[in-house]
């Protein structure tokens, strides 16, 4: 198994960073605009792409409502994939892997609509924050 960054991609494996930004409340609007152009230029369909940013707003909405009120949306390809990633804060930081949790599982609408929308979901969760990260598999492609 390869060793892993904290962005979840593995090291050493070529990624190409389509999208870094800082969000809050006020500035969803652009985040999703954004996300839908580079899904759309990614090579997803209208359809697809529209699923990537309403998985995305959900992850967005949550950290703007349940943790400091901003966050930051990563994105990036790598092996035939986009994935986009989520934060609410740092969960990594001084508090290192071993003391991080997987998000328990609650009923909820928006992790439920995300987790039908994208092809695979993990969130780390600490009390220093949450990282969602979401992929979406390119046509013609099946990603690791």
């Amino acid at each position: 198994m390869a060793k892993r960054m904290t962005d979840d991609r593995p090291v050493g494996e070529p990624a190409v960073t389509v999208l870094d930004l800082a969000f809050d409340s006020g500035t969803l609007h652009a985040l999703r605009s954004g996300l839908q152009a580079h899904a759309r230029r990614a090579g997803l369909s209208a359809d697809r792409a529209e699923d990537v940013v309403l998985a995305v707003h959900e992850l967005a909405a949550n950290a703007v409502h349940h943790g400091a009120g901003t966050g930051r949306l990563r994105v990036w390809r790598r092996a035939g994939a986009l994935l986009c990633q989520v934060e609410d804060g740092d969960p990594l930081a001084a508090c290192g892997q071993a003391a991080l949790n997987p998000l328990p599982s609650r009923p909820g609408h928006g992790l439920w609509v995300v987790r039908r929308l994208a092809d695979r979901m993990r969130v780390l969760s600490s009390a220093r924050g949450t990282r969602a990260t979401v992929t979406f598999n390119l046509p013609g492609q099946v990603s690791a």
